[in-house]
């Protein structure tokens, strides 16, 4: 199936190479362009892309209220694309704000090709573009943040045991391969438990259950 694509950037160059590099892909289809998050978010709900390549920072609207604005349609508007938000910085206030929204992760715009192709196909599988690397950065961004002790979230009452270890271990950073090893289970059964997680808790992706784990009070920055 072919993925539909819009890129949303203030800068001229980057859709233009992003477009050529994606078009160039058999399996992937760049159906249009805008240079700002209002013109982004009309697009989107004129040409019904898959995924939305999502610059942070630009004029009129910035990409995470036009994030929002897509991931939290209005009445009426039932596409819902997937955003993956591109930004020039390893851990960005925006970027992290966008994936609270929602995002389904974020993109370095100097990052390899092959990166960018494959991040497109990942997002558009439903997955979250959020590598173990990211999610450390996230959780020191956590811990740089100043806030007080969240009082446990109920809606962990819905989870086994064995789900909310699996839950604190994505907030921790840890891929599927390293949660099978650590403990001791099938990388499938793992799998499984993660959508498990995800389906009881309503979150979309592995990216909102990292931000999920640290603001339901389930794991607090610093900890070990």
């Amino acid at each position: 199936m072919t993925i539909k694509v819009i890129i949303v950037d203030d800068q001229a160059m980057v859709r233009a190479g992003f477009a050529a590099l994606l078009a160039a892909q058999p399996d992937i289809d760049v159906v249009g362009d805008a240079p700002d998050g209002r013109q982004g978010v009309e697009l989107s709900r004129t040409v019904h892309p898959d995924v939305v390549l999502m610059d942070v920072r630009m004029p009129e609207m910035d990409g995470l209220e036009a994030a929002r604005r897509l991931l939290e349609p209005p009445p009426g508007v039932v596409h819902r694309p997937k955003v993956l938000m591109l930004t020039t910085f390893d851990v960005d206030d925006y970027v992290y704000e966008a994936l609270r929204a929602g995002a389904s992760g974020f993109l370095l715009k100097d990052a390899p090709p092959a990166d960018l192709i494959s991040a497109v196909r990942v997002v558009a599988a439903g997955e979250a573009l959020l590598a173990p690397s990211v999610t450390r950065r996230l959780i020191a961004d956590f811990a740089g943040r100043p806030a007080p002790r969240r009082q446990r979230s109920v809606r962990l009452n819905g989870l086994t045991p064995r789900e909310t270890e699996v839950l604190e271990l994505i907030a921790r950073g840890l891929s599927n391969q390293e949660i099978a090893a650590k403990l001791v289970l099938a990388e499938q059964t793992v799998k499984t438990h993660v959508g498990r997680v995800l389906a009881k808790l309503s979150l979309r992706d592995r990216a909102q259950a990292v931000v999920f784990a640290y603001e339901s009070g389930l794991v607090t920055p610093g900890e070990a």
